[in-house]
């Protein structure tokens, strides 16, 4: 048992808990329940109003204190500042922070009461993984099968995070979009199973989405004996070839035999292997050498096993911790197994130590395997597979379509944000840039696109597209929000869809997903009766605004959506309609920022930069766990989001938080 380290997170976790209930008690709480009976419970109980599903009167003030769920959905409805509703009786600011106090405290309090961290569930690899670990543990040269989610796709051999600097040029090429995007060397006749899908407002990582039904089985086992029966199976794509595959005159002694697959086997499970697995699969291969089958066929055969065994395809806590924190450490940052130094780290107990953490977290980010995690967290967190199938309508936007039979300017679009991402993580910069850089990668179309100069008249595409770095001189355009891609894929085939855009914002950049629509909301008219030549967007949406059932999340989301509206359907800027009218980006972030336009709007989020940084520490960390997070997880992010503001904000401080945190460690 790893003492020090579990004892670290204890005392933190007992001093968490007594600031927790000296707040939670007393005249402060008393005050937190005063506060809500004036302000909360007109509709959250009173004369039968239960909105939002919460009955404050029905639980009181005893029961909503040990209901630690409820308090963490008050907590965000208070501080995001959406309750209460604009309409009713207004929480003036400084009762508005004792109340936020107040709830905090009494989670905290709700959640060390009930001493126990959600744990991720049994779960298989999703495909991206299952494809990298195959890779790794066979030390191929060539890819398992194709995968479009990886979808940037290195043809310049840029990606070295060793020398922690970006180069300033590469050459790179879109998988899913570009032109044999997906051709690359692999084994031949491996066919995938189905894509995993990624979770609503998650990834495709999560316990449960990653069933296995019989059929799914059956495919994982026919998959792995495909791997070892293709044709270009041999020592030229395998890097184990000669010391598995090749017998030698020694390994007719079944010592000899064992002890290579004592090292096969560790690392396929990931921990050391017991005996009597080992003598079983020593049996088998002797057994099927009798039966006439060569050494070579008989090897394949039981690495084919391995390949389908549960003890390979199944990721779940097992006894021995500091091979599990092996396992996510390398899942998490290098999507696949530990390799041979973490093993060796889990089995000497280097593990065990915040500093032997620290310390395998560094080198893992210096190794090229880090592209994997770029190939999967930012794009999913970023929810980039919309723009894979955006399709602006082509008689408007005819210039989007530049080269038959139709390949799309989002092919530059999705690398922009991506190579962003990648730039923040190799050279350990500020999260704020993937806010408001003053630095972008872009190819030379995607500078045409945002109304820049360009010398020549290549554009790049469809098979390979040049990008570099480029200074970011006019703000209205960098980062994340303000990327063509991010506003293409929120928008329709004719018109920019402004809710798409905020719902869009909420959720990735605060995290705060807004509730589903009703089922019987009308779509937005595209002529509305009466004088639609005379109508803004925003003035089109006051139907909608009205409707009760609609105020509330209209609310939350016109804000940030209507700020974008300087942007046309595919990302490029205007100051008026096609109408004629002039465009109305005006809003108020929480209500307290107000600003005119995507430049004021990103000063807006700047000054909320330490809730854009929870958010998105909240995301890392779902993704780290590979689950829903939950009030129990409250403390960690607490701490991680500390650690990374005192960090100059540095995302990689913040992913040494977030694997030095006791739900990450699975204390």
């Amino acid at each position: 048992m790893a003492i020090g380290l579990v004892m670290n997170f204890r005392i933190q976790g007992i001093l968490v808990f007594l600031v927790a209930v000296l707040s939670a008690s007393g005249g402060d709480g008393e005050k937190t329940w005063a506060t809500l009976e004036s302000y909360c419970v007109q509709c959250h109980g009173e004369e039968g109003k239960v909105k939002g599903k919460l009955d404050l009167l029905e639980l009181g003030e005893a029961g909503l204190r040990k209901d630690a769920k409820a308090l963490e959905k008050m907590l965000e409805a208070v501080e995001f500042e959406e309750m209460p509703p604009e309409k009713a009786k207004e929480l003036p600011a400084e009762e508005r922070s004792q109340l936020a106090k107040g709830l905090k405290a009494w989670m905290d309090a709700a959640v060390m009461a009930e001493k126990k961290i959600a744990q991720p569930s049994i779960r298989r690899m999703n495909r991206f993984q299952y494809a990298n670990a195959v890779k790794d543990l066979l030390e191929l040269k060539v890819e398992v099968f194709p995968l479009p989610e990886k979808i940037l796709k290195d043809i310049s051999g840029y990606f070295q995070p060793d020398k922690g600097k970006m180069p300033e040029k590469m050459t790179v090429s879109c998988r899913p979009l570009g032109k044999s995007g997906l051709i690359e060397p692999r084994l031949a006749g491996v066919t995938p199973f189905p894509q995993d899908l990624r979770a609503e407002h998650g990834f495709d990582n999560r316990a449960d989405h990653l069933s296995m039904s019989p059929m799914l089985m059956e495919a994982f086992l026919k998959l792995a004996k495909s791997v070892v029966d293709s044709p270009n199976f041999s020592s030229r794509t395998c890097g184990v070839w000669r010391e598995l595959f090749v017998q030698s005159e020694g390994d007719k002694l079944d010592g000899q035999v064992q002890t290579r697959l004592r090292k096969f086997l560790t690392k396929a499970y990931r921990r050391p292997v017991d005996d009597r697995t080992l003598d079983l699969y020593t049996k088998k291969l002797a057994t099927l050498q009798e039966s006439g089958m060569s050494y070579t066929d008989a090897m394949k055969r039981l690495v084919a096993a391995t390949l389908a065994s549960p003890r390979f395809l199944y990721l779940y806590n097992i006894p021995e911790a500091a091979y599990e924190r092996a396992s996510r450490l390398s899942f998490l940052l290098w999507g696949s197994l530990p390799d041979d130094t973490l093993l060796e780290a889990a089995g000497n107990g280097i593990l065990d130590t915040q500093e032997g953490v620290s310390g395998q977290v560094a080198r893992m980010l210096k190794d090229p395997k880090l592209k994997r995690f770029c190939d999967s967290f930012p794009s999913q967190w970023l929810q980039l597979d919309r723009i894979l199938s955006s399709v602006p309508d082509f008689e408007h936007f005819r210039d989007f379509y530049y080269a038959a039979p139709n390949y799309r300017t989002s092919m530059d679009m999705v690398l922009e944000p991506l190579l962003l991402f990648e730039t923040v993580l190799v050279e350990n910069r500020s999260l704020l840039d993937l806010i408001d850089p003053d630095f972008s990668y872009r190819s030379p179309r995607l500078q045409k696109w945002y109304g820049e100069e360009i010398s020549g008249n290549k554009l790049g595409g469809p098979v390979t597209i040049p990008f570099q770095r480029v200074p970011v001189k006019d703000r209205r355009q960098g980062g994340v929000i303000t990327s063509a891609a991010m506003l293409t894929m929120t928008s329709g085939p004719l018109e920019s869809k402004p809710i798409t855009r905020g719902a869009w914002v909420t959720t990735v950049i605060f995290n705060n997903p807004p509730e589903p629509p009703p089922a019987n909301v009308p779509p937005l008219k595209m002529e509305p009766e009466g004088e639609p030549a005379k109508l803004t967007l925003k003035e089109r949406f006051v139907a909608h605004r009205e409707r009760l059932d609609c105020a509330g999340c209209h609310a939350k989301l016109d804000p940030l959506g209507f700020a974008l509206e300087n942007y046309d359907p595919v990302g490029r800027w205007r100051d008026t309609y096609e109408n004629g009218l002039n465009v109305d980006a005006r809003g108020i972030l929480f209500r307290k920022h107000k600003f005119d336009g995507p430049v004021a709007f990103k000063d807006a989020m700047l000054a909320e930069k330490d809730r854009f940084v929870r958010a998105f520490a909240a995301h890392l960390l779902s993704f780290a766990l590979c689950r829903d997070l939950e009030p129990s997880d409250s403390p960690a992010l607490d701490k991680i989001t500390e650690e990374t503001i005192s960090g100059e904000y540095k995302i990689q401080e913040l992913l040494h938080a977030v694997t030095q945190c006791e739900p990450f460690l699975g204390n």
